[in-house]
């Protein structure tokens, strides 16, 4: 997909409009309906920009280009011929339609990478930058799954959640995109510049600040909401109470998006800002299968599988096993038990750990059941049997 090539003029016009100081994105989109491309804006009387918005806009409008503008329109225009490098404006055809239903879209992204994800559908998997090890096992996991089934999986390129999920998508093959908080030209944090090379060489990476903008705390819920805005659905893995994942999905929420969330222990407190999320409404999700029931994407319904592979399970324990060594824990049991751990897991996340293929692991499973090892959940999860004594 190409952008539209832009003069050097039009691209300085551009601009000077989205690095305006306190010129907002709203406003900004409500002076382009009014007067049409930013060369025509900028040619306005104070009087005609103050109507269309107010006193301040049009001053912020009006005043003088910074003295080093020449030099930042020298950096874009390099970074823009850079191979792979893309500057799309509010009015190119490969602006990402989602955000066109937002009130305020920037008026200008720089895109690193494949610019056609941002018009696939996507859905976003975020969550908290001190996730556990079951979290990023679980973002991983969806992401992987998601992507598998064809859809671009949204993040925000910070530590813990968004990072597993950039992974776990570069794994399948819808893709993924990260939004960042920063400069198209730096990597924040800086411990994902190998993740984000590989974002940008398989993905892309999409931003809407000026480029050498540095990380800073109130940029990152401006960034949440583009997050919100480009996917059809937020999944929160996991989040604190007071958490920039529940600012995304709220926001998402706002937008008419769907919003999913993974419950945890009444006891976690990552788990809080999940179960608050589903106590106002958000969609309670177990499986990968259930956001793609969600979003209408056609998989085998979760009990359909368990069945099925549960029928391959007893053919194959009736097979392989003599009566009298039923009851025995084999090695693959004993590997599968330490798989499992203390706390409940999904088929999924067993055959992660065990590789496992279903038929050998569904078989295990259903030995450890009938052994009293373990005991079956709702929603497909398994958890170690309580031994008294």
């Amino acid at each position: 997909m190409q952008t539209l090539p832009l003069t050097d003029d039009e691209l300085a016009a551009w601009l000077r409009l989205a690095m305006a100081p306190g010129l907002k994105p709203a406003a900004l989109r409500q002076l382009l309906a009014a007067f049409g491309l930013p060369d025509a804006v900028l040619a306005q009387p104070f009087d005609a920009l103050a109507q269309a918005t107010d006193d301040a806009c049009a001053r912020a409008l009006l005043s003088p280009a910074p003295a080093d503008f020449p030099a930042q329109l020298d950096a874009v225009r390099a970074w823009r011929d850079v191979p792979g490098n893309a500057l799309v404006t509010l009015d190119d055809p490969s602006y990402p339609p989602s955000l066109l239903t937002m009130p305020d879209p920037p008026p200008l992204l720089y895109v690193k990478g494949r610019i056609e994800l941002l018009h696939t559908r996507s859905v976003a998997v975020v969550g908290s930058r001190s996730a556990t090890p079951q979290g990023i096992d679980d973002a991983t996991r969806f992401a992987r799954v998601l992507s598998d089934a064809g859809l671009t999986v949204v993040s925000g390129l910070a530590s813990g959640i968004d990072g597993a999920a950039h992974r776990g998508a570069l794994q399948g093959r819808g893709g993924t995109v990260a939004v960042i908080g920063t400069g198209a030209d730096i990597v924040y944090p800086a411990s994902h510049h190998a993740l984000a090379h590989q974002i940008a060489e398989h993905g892309a990476i999409m931003s809407e600040w000026p480029l050498g903008t540095p990380a800073r705390s109130a940029h990152f819920p401006q960034r949440n909401r583009l997050i919100a805005g480009l996917a059809g659905g937020v999944l929160i893995v996991e989040a604190a109470m007071r958490s920039g994942s529940l600012i995304t999905a709220r926001l998402a929420n706002e937008m008419g998006r769907d919003v999913f969330a993974i419950p945890g222990s009444i006891h976690a407190p990552l788990a809080r800002g999940c179960h608050r999320m589903i106590k106002q409404g958000a969609k309670l999700i177990e499986s990968p299968e259930d956001v793609l029931d969600e979003l209408g994407f056609a998989t085998l319904p979760s009990a359909a599988r368990v069945h099925a592979l549960n029928e391959a399970a007893r053919r194959h324990l009736a097979a392989t096993e003599e009566p009298q060594n039923r009851a025995e824990i084999s090695s693959e049991a004993r590997r599968l038990l330490d798989a499992l751990g203390h706390s409940p897991a999904t088929l999924e996340i067993l055959a992660e750990r065990t590789e496992m293929d279903d038929t050998l692991l569904q078989s295990t499973l259903l030995r450890l059941e009938l052994a009293g090892e373990l005991c079956a959940l709702p929603g497909g999860r398994y958890v170690r049997a309580v031994h008294s004594g």
